[in-house]
């Protein structure tokens, strides 16, 4: 019963920890904003070669003007600029990501102010050097809890005036802290500090969920004929959804999830070893016994069936307390290891049904060699 209830256990809290990561994978992509699409420049050919996606800079801010005035399935687009800065306040300073973009990359990002406000059309216009920041970025220049809306920073030399902070988001699931960055106006970024017209990437949000995949369709054509590209030359762009982010990780995760659960479907097949073995002997202990059975009338049937609900009631029985054990074992991991877990009801009757199978199939040979018997060499058995 304990190889039983090990194998049980072990598969309950390796499923719950594969399958606690995907959702929290899907936690942190739905991050990403509402309905998002991504457009990255690179992906083509150069003197043979396929260069990646953001390898080179093919993308302009009038693309993303010609997406929101031509794709109908979208409604905001903001081109967006970023690198990393070094940030001083006082005598501190500290390095984080600075991102420009448009008010909008606030809707699509479903980013939310908790003290201030984001900035407006005219300081986008006007090129004004104000942002929004992080808490993190907030905690490490002037401390934990400090109200930074109107303090002055310098980025790169250059100063901003703070007039938002950002609700706290924490970490992802890929370890990236969503509180260390500082948000300003496209122009600012993009002519102050950066001096450049290219972009880092595109960012659209869809209508609708059900109009990622349509309103991605109509973005590479609109995209393909802004870059001028003839029909044999391959993108130069790349476009990602959250729909394929979230394909890619989930595939991994289901990947890990299977070879845990795998690994710990050993420990049941070295349960039901156990008790072939177990019934085995317990035949021969009780030779005897059956012999007397069978000579007062019993059918080898009934010894059989005897035998059979022996074995499947130590793998119920075992199969039982294996899931208390895995689900305690999953609390215990997510509590104390701060592991995301989620036990679904699924994993809990696969694990049951699995223990009773291992009773039965293993109990079989054990309870057809008992029926077998012959009742007289049984009962001269010693």
């Amino acid at each position: 019963m304990l190889g039983i209830i090990i194998g049980v256990a072990s598969v309950i809290a390796m499923l719950a920890i594969g399958q606690g990561s995907k959702e929290n994978i899907k936690q942190s992509i739905s991050s990403l904003g509402t309905n998002t699409i991504m457009i990255f420049p690179g992906a083509f050919n150069q003197a043979g070669v396929r260069m990646g996606a953001g390898s080179v800079s093919t993308l302009k801010e009038e693309d993303a003007s010609i997406i929101l005035k031509r794709c109908d399935l979208v409604n905001h687009v903001v081109p967006v600029v970023q690198r990393m800065s070094q940030i001083i306040y006082g005598a501190q300073n500290w390095r984080t990501s600075v991102v420009g973009s448009y008010a909008d990359y606030f809707i699509i990002r479903d980013l939310k102010i908790s003290a201030g406000n984001i900035y407006t059309d005219a300081d986008e216009r006007s090129a004004a050097k104000v942002c929004v920041v992080g808490q993190t970025v907030v905690t490490n220049l002037m401390g934990d809890g400090a109200d930074p809306i109107g303090k002055t920073i310098r980025i790169n030399s250059i100063p901003f005036r703070i007039i938002g902070l950002l609700e706290k988001k924490g970490q992802n699931s890929f370890g990236q802290d969503q509180d260390d960055i500082i948000i300003a106006p496209f122009a600012t970024v993009q002519k102050r500090m950066l001096q450049t017209l290219n972009l880092n990437s595109i960012y659209a949000s869809a209508i609708s969920e059900e109009d990622i995949s349509a309103a991605t369709k109509l973005i590479k054509p609109i995209m393909r004929e802004s870059h001028k590209l003839p029909p044999t030359d391959e993108d130069d762009f790349t476009i990602r959804t959250q729909e394929d982010i979230a394909n890619i990780f989930g595939s991994i995760s289901q990947v890990m999830t299977i070879l845990l659960a795998s690994i710990a479907s050993i420990s049941l097949l070295v349960g039901g070893i156990g008790i072939m073995n177990i019934m085995l002997v317990s035949v021969t202990e009780r030779t005897r016994e059956i012999g007397i059975r069978l000579a007062i009338g019993a059918k080898g049937s009934d010894v059989m069936l005897q035998f059979m609900i022996e074995s499947i009631f130590i793998s119920v029985i075992g199969g039982i307390i294996g899931i208390t054990l895995g689900i305690l074992i999953s609390n215990l991991v997510a509590r104390f290891g701060g592991w995301p877990i989620s036990i679904t009801i699924s994993s809990i009757l696969l694990s049951f049904l699995f223990s009773a199978a291992v009773g039965i199939f293993f109990g079989w040979y054990p309870a057809k060699k008992a029926s077998s018997l012959n009742p007289i060499d049984a009962l001269r058995y010693e």
